[in-house]
């Protein structure tokens, strides 16, 4: 009932679900039925439940590792079922907090051409730090960390272009960076026409100079303001 009335209240791509919870299943097929793309997340399930989601039609992962049971050499979780899976694309929070630069170089080794980079960006992403506001709760970004009054991480400071350095930075060529910022994540919520420049495709370019900094940017062939 309640995604029935989410689904109304405006266009809706992508949910994450925790698949080891009551009606997970019955959510995820009826999610897929309107082409709503569903990713595993924010969940205690065990590989043998992580699994059954994708066996029914999940085919990534929100935020590989963080927010999720951890990974066991007996006990693999969410993270080692979708690792061990060719068909599962994972999500990954290249900050430097979220994820150690070993882990994000396993997950990399692993799943090289289904890593999806996303930011998890908070108010005040690409700002100086500061104190703002997430969902009502004050959030301190110190040294470019976010973090909420408990102290525990709360999205990041991040915004897409740190994380296309960061992957790079990690060894990963710049072309395999660049895609898992646009044509990987495209392609998860079946979006074959953007990420990607073809003919007749939308001419959305970010054009980087030597340093990875944004140059210009062009919106259906229009050149935008860069602040």
């Amino acid at each position: 009932e309640l995604l029935e009335r989410l689904v109304s209240a405006g266009p809706v791509r992508l949910v994450t679900l925790a698949p080891e919870r009551p009606g997970a299943c019955d959510l995820i097929d009826v999610l897929r039925g309107r082409s709503i793309t569903v990713s595993c997340g924010h969940s205690d399930a065990t590989s043998e439940e992580a699994a059954a989601a994708f066996d029914r039609g999940v085919r990534t992962v929100t935020h590989l590792f963080n927010a999720m049971r951890p990974f066991g050499h007996r006990d693999p979780g969410i993270a080692g079922a979708a690792l061990s899976r060719n068909d599962v694309v994972v999500q990954i929070i290249v900050d430097g907090a979220h994820l150690a630069p070993e882990t994000a170089r396993v997950v990399w080794r692993a799943a090289a051409g289904r890593v999806a980079l996303v930011t998890d960006a908070v108010a005040g992403a690409g700002e100086t730090d500061g104190v703002y506001s997430l969902g009502g709760l004050d959030i301190e970004i110190r040294d470019g960390v976010a973090r909420g009054p408990d102290g525990s991480l709360a999205g990041t400071a991040m915004t897409m272009i740190d994380a296309v350095r960061n992957l790079h930075a990690l060894g990963v060529p710049l072309a395999d960076a660049l895609d898992a910022a646009t044509a990987v994540p495209a392609r998860v919520i079946g979006a074959l026409s953007v990420g990607r420049l073809d003919v007749d495709q939308p001419a959305d370019v970010v054009v980087l100079n030597d340093n990875l900094d944004v140059d210009r940017v062009f919106v259906r062939g229009d050149a935008r303001v860069v602040c």
